[in-house]
């Protein structure tokens, strides 16, 4: 959840038509009014992340799991995976070869 606090720090709060939520802790060993509103939001499995409207219920049932869930706005939402897939390709592919080289094939 660090890395979430880090990022938003980053990037500037604008007011958004949708909410990108995520659930970064489990729902094991919480109440039943909280997993019943993780399962109205359409969160059954951690760090799946769900859009929904922006609208004065959702913020509600937000605000009742806030402890479990991560919120951010669409541009938010965007450069955190502008961010991950930049930093994928930065790394090439790593290959496997399992077939003998023909050097150490001619050498024998």
């Amino acid at each position: 959840m660090n890395a979430f606090k880090a990022f938003k720090a980053n990037v500037p709060i604008t007011w958004s038509p949708n909410l990108y939520i995520t659930l970064v802790r489990g729902m094991p060993g919480t109440r039943r009014l909280h997993r019943r509103t993780l399962e109205a939001l359409r969160l059954r499995k951690c760090n799946r992340t769900v859009m929904r409207w922006n609208t004065p219920t959702v913020r509600g049932m937000l605000q009742q799991v806030k402890r479990l869930v991560v919120v951010e706005t669409e541009e938010m939402y965007k450069a955190r995976k502008q961010k991950v897939e930049q930093h994928a390709a930065l790394r090439p592919p790593l290959v496997v070869n399992h077939l003998p080289s023909p050097s150490s094939a001619s050498a024998s």
